[in-house]
């Protein structure tokens, strides 16, 4: 099991640049966690698909229940308390420490493109080149 950030699932439903990481990665472990906030995170990302016209509202609806349908069963709440002192100790948004803080609870790596994540957090976060050169 990994904790996925919201742009490598993106990358695995949408296309682009990252795209075959993003396979890669799913396809060595398909197991991904998030926490809740995923859900919004990804809706903005399909709003900007939309309001660019690179996508239908129709198709975004599609891709979005696909999306909840890969995270089915391993979504979860994350502690504020933890997420806050994680904030305090970086530059991060509190957004990207609910994704480190349920790496950390569930004990599995964070798997990410975000360079500050990567940078704040060595010992969870995780590229998916790296992910897939480790076989982790």
């Amino acid at each position: 099991m990994i904790v996925a950030d919201t742009n490598l699932i993106a990358y695995l439903l949408l296309g682009g640049n990252r795209t075959p990481a993003s396979r890669a990665v799913f396809k060595h472990d398909p197991n991904w966690a998030a926490p809740i906030l995923w859900r919004s995170e990804f809706r903005n990302i399909l709003a900007g698909y939309i309001r660019r016209g690179e996508l239908s509202v129709k198709n975004g609806v599609l891709v979005q229940r696909k999306a909840e349908q890969l995270l089915a069963g391993r979504e979860h709440l994350v502690g504020s308390d933890r997420v806050l002192q994680l904030v305090n100790g970086s530059p991060c948004s509190a957004y990207d420490c609910e994704f480190v803080a349920l790496a950390e609870r569930l004990r599995v790596p964070l798997v990410t493109s975000d360079r500050r994540i990567l940078r704040s957090f060595p010992d969870i976060a995780i590229s998916p080149s790296v992910f897939l050169e480790r076989g982790t």
